[in-house]
């Protein structure tokens, strides 16, 4: 399994994916699972992928493929479209057919599943953030909800939930989306280092920041360390 998050800021976009995947107890692997997308000053994707290798792995192929193409056009390449909404269509209608094509070659009722988190900008277009689906429907980031999660979210949220606004800063953004990481490794062993770390301030058009997180990273390892004391005092604060 995986946990990836991305937040939609004011200032700009944090994404953050683990690299663990499992296929049994005894079969435990690393596989990046953020990917970017770049023409710097023009336009800038970010993918964070969850579920099914064959499917996530085949979709970004067949997206790469189509940037490459001879007759790559707006409605084929998402380097070429003309809107964010483009990119997330091309995306979903990518995937839901490689995993129709799947489902087709795996045995009656084990079908495969998979989902992303696309983020970006393209110079002058809005800043957008989407969840897209294995069917390749899809929701966005709103004011309301400013950030996004796929895996195993569950052990994450609760911090989200509390202190992301479009009004946090982006140091504060990624201190969340951190914080919210290691909540889900101290509770899900299906979730694991590295990390993959972006940030894409407003307008910038390109990934102004990038950091993979080691197993044993000090500045990780402190902060865990301070929030494990600091809820710890907290609970001891709280009477009945």
């Amino acid at each position: 399994m995986t946990y990836c998050v991305g937040l939609l800021l004011n200032e700009g976009m944090v994404m953050l994916s683990d690299t663990r995947t499992n296929a049994g107890l005894d079969n435990i692997s690393s596989y990046r699972k953020m990917f970017y997308f770049e023409e710097p000053g023009e336009r800038v994707i970010c993918i964070l992928t969850a579920g099914s290798l064959s499917v996530t792995q085949t979709t970004l192929a067949r997206l790469r493929d189509a940037i490459v193409a001879p007759d790559a056009s707006e409605t084929t390449s998402i380097l070429k479209a003309p809107t964010m909404l483009k990119v997330a269509h091309i995306i979903g209608d990518t995937m839901a057919a490689v995993r129709r094509e799947v489902d087709e070659k795996m045995p009656q009722g084990e079908g495969v599943t998979a989902s992303m988190i696309v983020g970006g900008q393209r110079c002058g277009g809005e800043m957008r953030l989407f969840l897209i689906y294995p069917e390749g429907n899809f929701i966005e980031a709103t004011e309301d909800t400013p950030f996004l999660q796929i895996g195993e979210h569950k052990y994450g949220k609760p911090i989200l939930d509390r202190v992301i606004k479009p009004t946090t800063t982006l140091d504060d953004g990624q201190k969340a989306v951190l914080l919210s990481m290691d909540s889900t490794l101290r509770s899900n062993l299906s979730v694991g280092m590295p990390l993959d770390l972006c940030v894409i301030e407003r307008d910038a058009c390109k990934v102004t920041l990038r950091r993979r997180i080691e197993a044993g990273d000090a500045s990780f390892r402190a902060m865990s360390e301070a929030w494990g004391r600091a809820l710890r005092d907290g609970f001891m604060q709280i009477t009945l």
